[in-house]
């Protein structure tokens, strides 16, 4: 899980911001263990000393990135090496402000990854490829080397990526009117109220 970045057009740290209760940053690790992954890593940088204490005994592993500040492709870099030196086959890459990702998702993703031919199977939203989404080695390898701000959306939107719809991925959490969006109950106040 990618949680190292600082937050800076919400104002404060989003992993830290809770949904029902619960900080989205242990919400999406959470996710991630029910989903069946077999190790949980946390990718953390900026606030990472106030981000890390929220993860005490939620079986994760944490991954400091001491390169957050050059963007996001520094982070998918070091979860690639740390799942290239445990000789991880695949890797699902996600984050934690999508409020409204659920552990069937996650699973969907895994099954597709584990049907036929390796390779990339990425969330379709908003009409294009993105994370949640699971690499195989071959992925893994070219992202080893990113740097900067450079991420993966080269990879995940090649003609060889397979996708799986999940258009509430559109939503995540980057600004106040977002925040305003969910509502500080944890309640998404975009969705209408269940009939």
């Amino acid at each position: 899980m990618l949680a190292a970045g600082s937050s800076s057009r919400l104002g404060r740290p989003k992993q830290l911001l809770e949904l029902a209760g619960e900080p989205l940053v242990r919400r999406a690790a959470r996710l991630l263990r029910e989903a069946g992954c077999e190790r949980v890593v946390v990718v953390l940088g900026a606030n990472a000393a106030a981000i890390e204490p929220v993860l005490a005994g939620a079986s994760v592993e944490i991954l400091h990135n001491a390169a957050w500040s050059g963007g996001m492709g520094t982070s998918l870099a070091a979860a690639a090496r740390w799942a290239l030196a445990g000789a991880a086959t695949a890797l699902l890459v996600s984050v934690c402000d999508q409020p409204r990702l659920e552990t069937a998702h996650l699973r969907a993703l895994m099954a597709a990854a584990g049907e036929g031919e390796a390779g990339v199977v990425a969330s379709r939203y908003a009409g294009v490829a993105g994370v949640p989404a699971v690499l195989d080695r071959d992925a893994l390898a070219m992202l080893a080397t990113l740097h900067g701000d450079a991420g993966a959306r080269e990879l995940l939107r090649a003609p060889t990526t397979r996708t799986i719809d999940w258009p509430a991925g559109a939503f995540d959490l980057d600004t106040p009117a977002d925040l305003e969006q969910l509502g500080a109950d944890g309640v998404d106040r975009s969705r209408p109220p269940p009939a």
